[in-house]
């Protein structure tokens, strides 16, 4: 296998975690388990892996001021709104808003804060991206209650998951520093006040539930995750897993109709689609990136 055919490897397994990423959280979110004893969970675990590899072989200043703000928006205000939207929205509409919006977010603040210009075939895409959005939520703005503050409490994760990404960018942050960071601080800011004040519903009675989200968000969507990530990015660049990440909305989404039994309308899966189209067009350079790979190989 040469290295191309690993990076699409690492590109798969990374969206198919983000895929599970949505549908655990959403398990998670309607299990015995509230939103902050999720959250805890998250963070505990993975600072307990991640921690001691800080210590003893990768050490940076984790009290750095670019660090700290970055994981208060990255790390503490998206978990915080992220996870208390699942609790409220089914797994299908968040596989349309948070793979849908982020792109969306990350462009736009590029621009007024990096001042990226992208071109008119990504803009594009986002515009496809918009009218999936739109399609979802037309019959919700038509009957309101049928509109959750979970919908904003995801629209609002996306947002700040857009304002890290670019962040860490600007200020050159690396992969290992931000997980690390993220585990950590949040950690640090967040565990006591959740000890403090927060409703716990820990017990031994659910531990399957305790046990499954420890590893899939402690372990699976935080360190696992970001090595495929970063791994595929380095073999056949950012593009190329953009346009596999792609998969995610239609993926997580058709999974939750079957999963969790959530009815599937005609707004619902245009949505799903149309987020899926746009992703990929977001990341249309695929095409030219994989011809070229291929070309290669066959020279």
């Amino acid at each position: 296998m040469d290295n191309t055919q690993k990076g699409y490897c690492y590109a798969l397994a990374a969206a198919l975690i983000w895929t599970g990423f949505i549908l655990i959280s959403r398990l998670g979110g309607i299990s015995e388990l509230g939103a902050p004893d999720v959250i805890a969970i998250r963070y505990i675990t993975c600072s307990a892996i991640v921690l001691p590899i800080w210590w003893f072989k990768y050490r940076f200043n984790l009290l750095d001021a670019k660090l700290i703000f970055c994981s208060l928006i990255g790390g503490l205000a998206y978990a915080l709104c992220t996870f208390q939207g699942f609790q409220l929205v089914p797994a299908s509409h968040a596989a349309v808003l948070l793979p849908g919006l982020m792109p969306l977010f990350i462009m736009v603040f590029a621009l007024l804060i990096n001042g990226e210009r992208n071109s008119v075939e990504k803009w594009f895409g986002i515009a496809v991206i918009t009218l999936g959005i739109f399609i979802l939520f037309w019959p919700m703005l038509n009957n309101p209650q049928e509109l959750s503050i979970g919908h904003f409490y995801l629209v609002a994760g996306a947002l700040c998951w857009a304002v890290f990404s670019v962040l860490i960018k600007r200020w050159g942050i690396s992969p290992w520093q931000a997980t690390v960071s993220l585990a950590v601080i949040t950690c640090v800011l967040y565990v006591p006040f959740y000890i403090a004040f927060l409703p716990k519903k820990l017990s031994m009675a659910i531990l399957p539930d305790i046990a499954l989200q420890a590893f899939y968000q402690g372990f699976m969507a935080t360190i696992v995750q970001m090595i495929f990530y970063v791994r595929a990015i380095q073999l056949i660049g950012p593009s190329s897993m953009g346009a596999m990440m792609a998969i995610v909305p239609l993926l997580s989404g058709i999974l939750a109709l079957f999963i969790f039994n959530e009815v599937a309308t005609l707004e619902l899966i245009s949505g799903l689609t149309l987020v899926s189209t746009g992703a990929w067009l977001v990341h249309k350079k695929w095409f030219k990136t994989s011809s070229s790979n291929i070309n290669a190989t066959l020279s």
